[in-house]
């Protein structure tokens, strides 16, 4: 089976060795994966465009893409497990029910040579939605994607949680495993555009069951995709 993961990548040194190891993750446990970055010529690292751009470059509507984050690593049998359901389910799938932040120590076992499994961790995530994606561009569509007015760092995941439970009738699907999350240095969580970011997070949580009001807010983030680009070319690199 082939698989194509997509990781949103855009160098920092403190991420550098954590992406090295989830690129070398999927070259030994999963050498039937094709492993590609995408970024984009925002001025600040857009994760919620880098998915969307990933996803709507595969022509087969029906594919199945992973889309993970570059400090993510899964387990092989749940991805494999999601990518099979995801063909057909209808809903983004996520594999994993348990999220591990390795932390410092953890992502230094890890590196030295310590089984995932066995690595310390540093915070159980309760309510994990991103890290590791599995859909198809069909189903990313039917419930609009993500929302690229989340620009820098926070909220994008929550709000396209909602998103898709709301339109889709059910939340993302997930399967029995874990995923780590290994440590680099913290994105700061202050300013105007994570203000703004959180603004947006509560119109989507006050839209949160209510299919209309919901459609309505994709739609508004839709327009505003739309419009950014018109303003200048897509970039992936």
């Amino acid at each position: 089976m082939s698989i194509s993961v997509v990781i949103p990548w855009r160098p920092a040194p403190s991420r550098i060795d954590a992406f090295e190891r989830v690129t070398d993750w999927y070259a030994q446990n999963l050498p039937e994966a094709t492993v590609t970055t995408i970024d984009t010529d925002d001025d600040v690292f857009v994760l919620s465009r880098c998915r969307n751009l990933a996803i709507a470059a595969v022509a087969d509507p029906d594919e199945v893409i992973v889309v993970g984050d570059a400090d993510t690593i899964p387990e092989r049998e749940p991805l494999l497990a999601a990518v099979r359901a995801a063909a057909t389910s209808g809903l983004v799938h996520l594999p994993y029910t348990q999220y591990r932040w390795l932390g410092p120590e953890g992502s230094a076992q890890f590196a030295a040579g310590t089984p995932l499994i066995d690595c310390a961790v540093g915070q159980f995530v309760e309510g994990a939605c991103s890290g590791v994606y599995v859909t198809t561009r069909r189903t990313w569509e039917r419930h609009g994607g993500q929302d690229e007015r989340f620009r820098g760092w926070g909220f994008e995941d929550a709000a396209w949680y909602r998103a898709h439970t709301t339109l889709l009738g059910a939340p993302p699907a997930r399967h029995d495993g874990r995923v780590y999350a290994l440590h680099h240095v913290g994105e700061v969580r202050a300013g105007t555009g994570y203000e703004r970011n959180a603004a947006l997070m509560e119109r989507y949580r006050d839209a949160e069951g209510d299919a209309a009001a919901m459609a309505a807010l994709v739609a508004e983030g839709q327009s505003a995709r739309a419009e950014n680009a018109r303003s200048g070319p897509d970039s992936a690199r």
